[in-house]
C-alpha cells in the first residue's frame, strides 16, 4: 500500500463508467485515484473537477488525471472500463475485435507499470475480455477478475425491492453465468431478510423480474437513446474494489477463473467469489438444480464462442 498505507487505484478509461468509478472511490475514501485516458485533457479535467468537489464532499484522498500509463506505477488495484459500446449494426465479433485490441494494449501497459496490481475488467463483452486480460497479463488468476454479477445482482435486488415495496438493503440476490442474455439469476438464492422470494411472490412475477434483469442494460440503452448505463456498473466495480482493498472478505458474484468448479475449465464466468486482499480468495460452489446447471453450461458455451473469436483474431 502507498502513502501512509493509502491504496493507489488506477481507473483506466475516463468515460462515464470510469469517471463515476473514480468518483465513488474518492467519496468512499478507498484510496488515491489516477484517472487514465488517451484523450488529452479529458482525464485531467474530470480529475480536477473531482478534486474541487473534495472540500464539499469531505474527502481528502487525491485524484490525478493523465494520458501517461507510467503514472499508474505501483497501483494496488486497476479498474479497466476503456472500450467501445456496441453500436447499431455492429456485430459481436466487430465489438470483440475492437475492444479486444484495446484491452490487449491496456494490459500490456498494466503489466509493465503495475505488475503487482489486482485488475478488475468492466469492458464488454465482459467474460471474454477478462479471459483476454488474464492471458495478456500473465498474472495469477486470483488477481484478474471481471465485474458483471455485482451489477446484474444489484439490478435484480432493485427490481425485487420495487415489486415488494421493501428496503433494497433487505434484499439479497445471486446472478451467475455470462454477462448477457444467457445470465442465470437464481430465485432460490434470492431472499428478503432471509425469506426466499419464492414464498413472497407469484411465479410469473419472479419470471418477469428475471426477464427484466437479463435486459437490464438494454432497457437503459433504449431510454437514454444515446448512451448506456454507468452509475450502477461503476458502483458494481467499486463494490468489488472495496471488499478487496479493505480485506472485507465479502462473497460477491464476479467473473472469475474456473478450474473445475461448476464442471467448467479454463474459462471466466460469473460465480460467487470470496473477495479479500489477494483478490479472488475462493470460488464458492452453490448447490444448483439440474436446470440451473444446464443454464450455466449454456452460458459458458456463449463465452467459449467469444474466446474462439479471439483465437481467430490472433489475440490469444
Amino acid at each position: 500500500m502507498h502513502t501512509q498505507g493509502v491504496p493507489k487505484i488506477a481507473c483506466i478509461g475516463a468515460g462515464n463508467v470510469g469517471a463515476t468509478a473514480a468518483q465513488y472511490c474518492l467519496e468512499m475514501g478507498l484510496g488515491n485515484v489516477v484517472l487514465v485516458d488517451i484523450v488529452e485533457g479529458l482525464p485531467q479535467g474530470k480529475a480536477l473537477d473531482m478534486t474541487e468537489a473534495g472540500p464539499i464532499r469531505n474527502y481528502s484522498v487525491t485524484c490525478t488525471g493523465t494520458n501517461d500509463y507510467a503514472d499508474i506505477a505501483g497501483a494496488d488495484l486497476v479498474i479497466v472500463t476503456a472500450g467501445l459500446p456496441r453500436k447499431p449494426g455492429m456485430t459481436r465479433l466487430d465489438l470483440l475485435e475492437k475492444n479486444g485490441r484495446i484491452i490487449s494494449g491496456i494490459c500490456g501497459q498494466i503489466k509493465q507499470h503495475a505488475p503487482d496490481a489486482i485488475v478488475i475488467i468492466v469492458t464488454n463483452p465482459l467474460d471474454v475480455m477478462v479471459y483476454l486480460a488474464y492471458k495478456t497479463l500473465g498474472f495469477p488468476n486470483n488477481r484478474v477478475l471481471g465485474m458483471a454479477g455485482c451489477l446484474d445482482s444489484a439490478r435484480m435486488r432493485a427490481f425485487v425491492a420495487m415489486e415488494l415495496s421493501v428496503s433494497m438493503t433487505n434484499v439479497d440476490t445471486m446472478v451467475l453465468g455470462s454477462h448477457g442474455d444467457a445470465m442465470v439469476p437464481l430465485p432460490q438464492y434470492t431472499t428478503v431478510s432471509g425469506i426466499p422470494i419464492t414464498q413472497l411472490m407469484a411465479q410469473e412475477r419472479i419470471a418477469a423480474i428475471i426477464a427484466r434483469t437479463r435486459d437490464g442494460g438494454g432497457e437503459i440503452v433504449r431510454l437514454l437513446k444515446t448512451g448506456s448505463a454507468f452509475y450502477a456498473p461503476a458502483a458494481g466495480a467499486v463494490r468489488m474494489a472495496q471488499s478487496i482493498l479493505r480485506d472485507e472478505r465479502q462473497v460477491l458474484p464476479c467473473a472469475a477463473y474456473l478450474n473445475g468448479e461448476y464442471g467448467l475449465n479454463d474459462i471466466y464466468m460469473g460465480v460467487p467469489c470470496l473477495l479479500g486482499r489477494s483478490g479472488v480468495e475462493n470460488v464458492v460452489e452453490l448447490k444448483l438444480t439440474e436446470q440451473e446447471t444446464a443454464a450455466l453450461h449454456h452460458s459458458a458455451c456463449e463465452v467459449q464462442e467469444g474466446m474462439e473469436g479471439l483465437r481467430q483474431l490472433g489475440l490469444i
